[in-house]
């Protein structure tokens, strides 16, 4: 009898749970933190390129000026789809030097999560979204440099990531950000598929596929997963499974500092879009790098335009003069779900549910990796500014 008792509780506590672990977040004091977010590749009100920041900044109850939440389909400079095709531009392109400084002090950390931008085959729904067409809106600007150099001025956390220097940033404008930061793109970019097999893998892009046929007489002989890099002259190195990778899925290694300060995990598989960068170590500190495992073939292309097998994925200058952060990877586009970052503790059992799907699944990236890290750094910088606010004012005698 008493089992079956304790059988008929455990829809109460499938209820009970999540009720509390709403509830506890709901009481968890707000603080605000003033984020200016960037967003140019918005082609969804669903905001898939920074979900990962809003959800980090909502489930930590950091909020906007005014106390309120952010809002994913709002709270951001770029691109903003409506309906029947239609949209909005409001990027930082329209801003004066004066409201440009204005922001700069208004807010406490830019995060800039894409500028690749909105291309015209994918916004008007072609039939080959794949397909790269005339640009619409994308790019870092000159006035995006101007605002992050006035961050940097006014000692704030600035965070950049994959694609924010990349095509189709002017490079002069690419020059002054890597200057005014100590980073340096190689010009390379790529991304793990777990099937380069074109009639299996809808997301291989058109383009790409296009443009290593064009140097290789019309083949593609590729069925397997492997790594692809992609040049900004559009050269194409392909390291396919088996034949040019002793290990087929690219691995992030996590130094001694980004394990112990950040929790990132020691190793873990990396599948999405990443940036071959490379930095000045006076400036930047590297605690995070992207590891590929060829074999003798694979070491033999990757030598013939000199690409390395090991470079950084996350760079970090952290000191009292400003912050800084680069992801060299699309870190903050996972799959994940914004109503489950209402919940408080969520982040303790969420793992567990993506353990059976391999780590090679983004969402076990996001919890695993991208999660605690960037919790971390947004409780630094609120530390940071509580500080700056608590600080005694020196009077100086007059008589």
């Amino acid at each position: 009898m008493r089992k079956r008792n304790l059988f008929y509780l455990i829809p109460a506590f499938t209820v009970l749970i999540p009720f509390l672990m709403w509830l506890s977040w709901w009481l968890t004091p707000k603080r605000p933190l003033v984020a200016a977010i960037v967003d140019k590749t918005v082609l969804r009100p669903d905001g898939q390129e920074h979900i990962s920041l809003t959800w980090v900044l909502n489930h930590q109850r950091f909020t906007k000026k005014n106390k309120r939440s952010y809002e994913i389909d709002q709270d951001y400079f770029g691109f903003f789809p409506l309906e029947n095709q239609q949209y909005r531009i409001k990027g930082l392109e329209r801003f004066t030097d004066k409201q440009l400084a204005q922001l700069s002090r208004d807010s406490d950390l830019a995060y800039y999560t894409d500028t690749y931008g909105i291309y015209r085959q994918e916004w008007f729904q072609s039939d080959k979204p794949s397909e790269r067409s005339g640009i619409i809106y994308g790019g870092m600007s000159r006035k995006d440099v101007d605002f992050l150099s006035l961050m940097k001025q006014n000692h704030k956390l600035v965070i950049a990531e994959f694609n924010d220097i990349n095509s189709p940033t002017d490079p002069a404008v690419r020059n002054q950000f890597e200057s005014t930061f100590g980073v340096r793109w190689t010009g390379w970019i790529g991304r793990y598929f777990d099937s380069l097999d074109t009639t299996v893998n809808q997301e291989m892009p058109q383009w790409l596929v296009r443009n290593y046929k064009r140097q290789h007489k019309g083949q593609w002989p590729f069925t397997k997963s492997g790594v692809v890099y992609v040049s900004e002259k559009d050269d194409v190195v392909i390291l396919e499974e088996d034949t040019h990778l002793a290990r087929n899925v690219p691995q992030m290694l996590a130094s001694d500092a980004g394990q112990s300060k950040f929790g990132l995990p020691r190793r873990i598989r990396y599948t999405y879009w990443f940036d071959v960068l490379t930095y000045n170590p006076r400036i930047n500190q590297e605690i995070a790098r992207y590891e590929i495992y060829p074999n003798e073939a694979g070491k033999r292309e990757l030598a013939r335009y000199a690409l390395p097998t090991r470079f950084p994925a996350i760079l970090m200058h952290d000191a009292p003069d400003y912050g800084f952060y680069y992801f060299a990877g699309d870190f903050c586009d996972n799959p994940i779900s914004m109503p489950s970052a209402y919940f408080r503790g969520i982040e303790w059992l969420a793992p567990f549910a993506y353990l059976t799907e391999g780590l090679t699944e983004r969402k076990g990236f996001f919890w695993r990796a991208y999660q605690p890290m960037l919790t971390r750094i947004l409780e630094d910088a609120y530390v940071r500014k509580q500080a700056k606010t608590t600080a005694p004012v020196h009077r100086h005698r007059t008589d």
